[in-house]
């Protein structure tokens, strides 16, 4: 029996598949190991059909590196590729218990201009998670100072999943899984206010890979809305 609620427990604590569906700063991720997402997020406001390419590596069980890169689906035309968004993540705290974990870790990094006619910005933040049971929530912030004529931004998420099936998780090995997703998200951009939105979604959850997706409304500001679809892989 010891033995089991040990295995439970790593399993807990390293392979918490559940995340938010706004972002990905939040997953641990082993020892040289990589997770990989491609994001698709359509406006049907503005017409305007983005594809993000994510990278994760662990470095170890503290340490992470997050890659991403969008690229504009639609409209077609000039300037479709996005800047490369490069982060590392430090776990400064992380409390494991066979119901769940808690977890503190800083962001920083910078963003790399893929166009010369762009200028960088320097990035910083914070994510924490708390997962017991059926539910987790993880609350990220980053800040992005803009470099010369870049101008500065900022986003933050609070997420809330919950597991939906199944009601109680096996005993031995991992099903499975449906989560349901509530997130409060907001977007901030130099010059303007702060638009805050309300994102609504679904996970399902493999042991090596996750399909999700959602409906973003802003609350405030423009009112447009997003529908975006998720894939991620664990290897």
């Amino acid at each position: 029996m010891r033995n089991l609620k040990i295995l439970i427990l790593l399993l807990i604590a390293s392979s918490a598949f559940s995340m938010g569906l706004r972002s990905f700063v939040a997953l641990p991720v082993q020892k040289n190991h990589f997770v990989g997402r491609v994001l698709y997020d359509s406006s049907k406001d503005t017409n305007i059909d983005t594809l993000t390419t994510s990278l994760m590596y662990g470095i170890d069980p503290k340490q992470t590196v997050i890659v991403a890169m969008p690229y504009r689906l639609s409209p077609t035309g000039a300037n479709r590729q996005g800047d490369v968004s490069l982060l590392y993540r430090y776990t400064i705290f992380r409390q494991d218990s066979e119901q769940g974990t808690k977890r503190l870790g800083l962001l920083g990094g910078g963003i790399v201009p893929t166009d010369s006619a762009r200028d960088g910005a320097l990035q910083a933040g914070f994510i924490y998670t708390y997962f017991i049971g059926k539910n987790e929530i993880d609350v990220d912030a980053i800040y992005q100072k803009g470099l010369n004529n870049r101008l500065n931004s900022g986003k933050y998420d609070i997420s809330w999943q919950h597991r939906l099936f199944p009601v109680v998780r096996p005993d031995w090995g991992l099903s499975y899984e449906i989560n349901s997703i509530v997130e409060l998200n907001g977007r901030y951009m130099q010059g303007n206010s702060i638009t805050h939105q309300v994102t609504l979604g679904v996970q399902l959850i493999n042991p090596r890979w996750v399909l999700e997706g959602g409906i973003v409304k802003d609350i405030n500001n423009a009112h447009d809305t997003n529908y975006i679809a998720s894939f991620r892989y664990n290897f």
